[in-house]
């Protein structure tokens, strides 16, 4: 024991706190542990980042280190509404906006949307995804542009699936692509580093009419969000090893 590192006792240490600590609860700071255990920060850190590397604590810039919450996975195969999401969580959600605008379509975007005029327009809204006020998520989402009166809805604490509601409109079907990125420059707007590893998921949801309503590509913070996928598993072919 007596040849044990420092930070490793102060990891341990604190490895038994939060194993009865509540999800979310915030962590002290590096200063006070430091002075509670008698060590320089970078002893404090070095603990610290162990238990960041195990995934028992998440730092958040500007804001601290927290006993991270296990992210509860969403079926792949349904699409609730984000806002629903949060909610069956227990947990409050919220929307920051970044951009709401009529703009040029991108080929993709017009793509997607089936967009044939000459120079096709989206109506583009552009949110940070929070719950408890923890971004989750950068979400890019653009619709048709006779739906430019969504640009008057609640964009910050509503539902924008219930706004396509009111206006006669249900999402129905959908279809997605899933990659993995590093946050880039949204990281300052999830709060984690450049390099941090993002969940991506492009989707189009079509209307009850099957008509495109929305294309959105939504970048989620991989320690905080998570899928669940179901998949049927395919025999060998004839005459093949597994």
């Amino acid at each position: 024991m007596a040849n044990t590192p420092l930070y490793v006792r102060i990891e341990r240490a604190l490895r038994a706190r939060l194993a009865t600590a509540p999800p979310g609860a915030l962590v002290p700071a590096e200063t006070a542990l430091a002075e509670e255990f008698g060590v320089a920060r970078m002893t404090v850190r070095a603990a610290l980042n162990a238990l960041e590397a195990d995934g028992l604590v998440e730092r958040i810039q500007g804001r601290g280190t927290f006993v991270r919450r296990r992210p509860t996975p969403r079926a792949a195969a349904t699409l609730m509404s984000f806002h629903d999401q949060v909610r069956s969580w227990g947990r409050t959600p919220s929307s920051r906006l970044v951009e709401g605008e009529v703009r040029p379509a991108g080929a993709e975007e017009a793509a997607a949307l089936q967009l044939t005029a000459a120079a096709p327009t989206v109506v583009s809204i552009v949110r940070v995804r929070l719950a408890d006020d923890v971004p989750l998520a950068v979400e890019y989402a653009c619709f048709p542009p006779h739906l430019a009166t969504l640009l008057d809805a609640d964009l910050e604490t509503g539902s924008l699936h219930r706004a396509l509601h009111e206006r006669g409109l249900r999402p129905t079907l959908g279809s997605s692509t899933l990659t993995a990125q590093p946050a880039g420059p949204d990281g300052p707007r999830l709060q984690v580093g450049a390099a941090e590893p993002l969940l991506v998921e492009s989707r189009v949801i079509v209307d009850q009419h099957a008509a495109p309503l929305e294309y959105s590509v939504s970048r989620y913070v991989g320690s905080r969000y998570s899928l669940r996928v179901t998949f049927d598993v395919q025999p060998p072919r004839e005459g093949e090893t597994p």
